[in-house]
């Protein structure tokens, strides 16, 4: 058998290897369950090409790469200007998908589904609505019985665009919030306590008992989280759904290269309140053209084959404008 061996050797030399180009993204957990699809599925119709995605929350994805430790960045927060002249290099703010988020509790006894009005809301947040019996919760629900249980305020401990989105919307709703806290990725929170990402707040509203909190929907589906409607700006209750999403976005306006744009507390009878784009922050000078080439093509095919995807994890696909603006602008770089 050894005198075959150098002619196997011989063949397997001639076999050409396969070039590997590895991109390194991190950020936002909003959108971790259908980024980790994406690329997964593009690495496996692209062999040549992984990417390595550290969901750590959008404040954690701006700071590398700001830092140049990772080639792109993730946020549902996009950033002013005054954070993008920070960036070493100029970059494009590209949504992604559309997601919401949702209010989500754990009262044990209590089947019924719960409706949220801005001021409840609110009202939990700055510590003025401290049990599940209060007046106000009882008033949007009436029938239900509801227990003289405190309520366990929980929120995100790390920098984070979900934490951005919410404290937007909470800024749009209520005067007093805006005044004593604002909208940020990380705010001085009343009240409550602290989670690392969408799955640390998911997992903290699950182990207790009272909990409420803020989380993606598609981590209160995987959880088994009972979330309810929240009232929106027409007056109306509406659940969080793909449809209630999308209504959201209806009215979205987007100029040039510039894709940022609030879309919580829309107007319109059906749109969900608490909604918002997401982000890839892609840089659009490149030293390594290799990356860049790779990086570009994984974006064209977001923004076509993957957006079929979208739907199966809950999220709701970009709007076709939105999509074809994105695709316009992608060729214009290239």
């Amino acid at each position: 058998m050894k005198r075959y061996f150098p002619v196997l050797a011989l063949l397997l030399v001639g076999i050409p290897a396969v070039a590997q180009t590895k991109l390194n993204a991190a950020g936002a957990t909003f959108p971790y369950p259908i980024y980790s699809k994406w690329f997964n599925e593009y690495h496996q119709q692209h062999p040549e090409i992984e990417i390595n995605y550290q969901s750590i929350g959008s404040g954690g994805g701006i700071a590398q790469l700001k830092a140049g430790t990772v080639d792109f960045g993730a946020s549902d927060m996009p950033l002013k200007d005054d954070a993008v002249k920070q960036m070493p290099m100029p970059i494009l703010q590209l949504p992604t998908v559309l997601g919401s988020i949702v209010p989500a509790y754990n009262i044990p006894g209590v089947k019924e589904e719960l409706k949220f009005t801005p001021q409840i809301i609110a009202g939990i947040y700055l510590n003025e609505i401290t049990s599940w019996n209060d007046k106000a919760i009882a008033a949007a629900n009436p029938g239900v019985k509801l227990p003289n249980t405190s309520i366990v305020v929980i929120h995100r401990s790390d920098g984070s665009g979900t934490t951005f989105v919410f404290t937007d919307y909470l800024s749009k709703i209520s005067s007093e919030w805006k005044s004593r806290v604002g909208s940020s990725t990380s705010v001085s929170w009343p009240v409550g306590l602290g989670a690392k990402g969408n799955e640390g707040v998911a997992g903290m509203i699950r182990q207790m008992e009272g909990g409420f909190g803020y989380v993606e929907l598609i981590y209160a589906l995987q959880n088994k989280i009972t979330f309810g409607p929240v009232q929106n700006a027409s007056g109306n209750f509406v659940k969080a759904s793909l449809e209630s999403t999308t209504a959201a976005a209806a009215g979205a306006k987007m100029v040039g290269e510039d894709f940022r744009v609030s879309i919580t507390n829309a107007p319109g009878k059906d749109a969900y309140p608490i909604a918002s784009f997401t982000y890839l922050l892609i840089p659009k000078q490149w030293k390594d053209g290799t990356k860049q080439k790779a990086t570009f093509g994984f974006l064209d095919w977001m923004l076509n084959s993957g957006q079929s995807m979208i739907t199966q994890l809950n999220y709701a696909p970009l709007p076709d404008a939105v999509k074809e603006k994105e695709l316009a602008v992608i060729k214009a770089i290239q």
